[in-house]
């Protein structure tokens, strides 16, 4: 018999680059940015490691989190578990001090995202990052270029696959003329479809695996956000068009079905949303994030769900584009990606 602190495999692995992986992942932002207040040292750890324990066996960081505080938390605390999983992590946005200020930079410049590559390694106390993304692509910079740099870093042995972020299915064939692209990670839920117009199938056809941040529409999808002007006052969500009051309150009304499907699945709305995300194809991953272990744990739990044909098809039919009001980001931020946009 297993002891209480011997990992169990997820049902559910999938194919990350060069490795065998969980199909939900750990997305490691939320312990360092983004969501207001990070948690306490200890209680970040404790989810790590409860992460690793329950099986999961791919966690997701970047050198942007905390400026480098979620790649030291994962180095301190994972880097002794080093063999037991597959690491991510991200270069091309980086903090730079000016003067008490530190501002959020994307540079995608050879040099940069070798120098990114360096500080990374020594931060997360490791030799090699299995996965290695562009996390932007600096559009002042050719992707040749950029792609050319990760792969000199790959050919030198210092990460084992390269991907992107936030990018088209013409990006991505540019970039993948240069080097194979083990993945492309961008924003995909139920809420955020975007993907499927082009790049989901492109990923397919190039043998690339789709990684899928915020798969719980940052929470939203959840179902227990109701209110908010309770967000935090550093919580990204206040500035993005989905999150502000109008908008967020007639998004509301898709909940209420998307409660009742996941009570005929038999699951959590979280749940259901995850696999949902994971019927949309053998290549697709997902990586939801949390600060709190029952939401870890209600998250696992979708590894094993197996809706209904019917109900994914509720779900398709309910979670249209048009039926979503406000776009992902705001004007300034969407000029930072690159990715495909359903019209307006």
């Amino acid at each position: 018999m297993n002891s209480p602190h011997t990992p169990r495999a997820l049902e559910q692995q999938r194919r990350l680059g060069p490795c065998s992986v969980s199909a939900i992942g750990f997305g490691c932002m939320n312990l360092s940015h983004a969501y207001g207040t990070a948690p306490p040292a200890v209680h970040a750890e404790r989810l790590l490691l409860r992460a690793l324990e329950l099986g999961i066996t791919h966690f997701d960081t970047a050198t942007l989190y905390g400026f480098g505080a979620n790649e030291t938390l994962l180095g301190r605390v994972l880097g002794p578990h080093r063999n037991r999983f597959t690491l991510a992590s991200k270069c091309g946005i980086q903090g730079v001090t000016s003067g008490v200020q530190t501002k959020r930079v994307i540079d995608g410049r050879p040099e940069t995202l070798r120098r990114n590559c360096a500080e990374s390694l020594e931060r997360l106390r490791t030799d090699v990052i299995d996965l290695y993304y562009l996390h932007r692509w600096d559009k002042s910079v050719p992707i040749e270029d950029s792609i050319g740099a990760l792969a000199d870093l790959l050919r030198e042995g210092k990460i084992r696959g390269i991907g992107l972020c936030e990018v088209s299915a013409a990006t991505l064939r540019r970039a993948h003329a240069v080097h194979p692209i083990a993945a492309v990670q961008s924003e995909y839920s139920l809420w955020s479809r975007n993907p499927e117009i082009a790049v989901l199938e492109a990923c397919r056809e190039l043998g690339a695996s789709f990684v899928a941040f915020s798969p719980l529409g940052r929470g939203f999808l959840t179902g227990g956000i109701r209110d908010v002007t309770e967000f935090k006052p550093k919580d990204i969500r206040r500035g993005m068009p989905r999150f502000q009051s109008a908008s967020f309150h007639a998004n509301l009304t898709v909940l209420d079905e998307h409660r009742r499907l996941a009570t005929l699945a038999g699951c959590t709305a979280a749940q259901l949303a995850l696999a949902w995300l994971l019927n949309r194809g053998e290549h697709v991953l997902a990586i939801p994030g949390t600060t709190r272990l029952e939401h870890l744990e209600e998250n696992i739990g979708a590894d094993r769900v197996r809706p209904d044909p019917q109900i994914l098809a509720s779900l398709d039919a309910l979670f249209t584009p048009d039926a979503i009001e406000g776009q992902r980001y705001n004007a300034a931020t969407q000029a930072e990606i690159d990715t495909e946009e359903f019209p307006v």
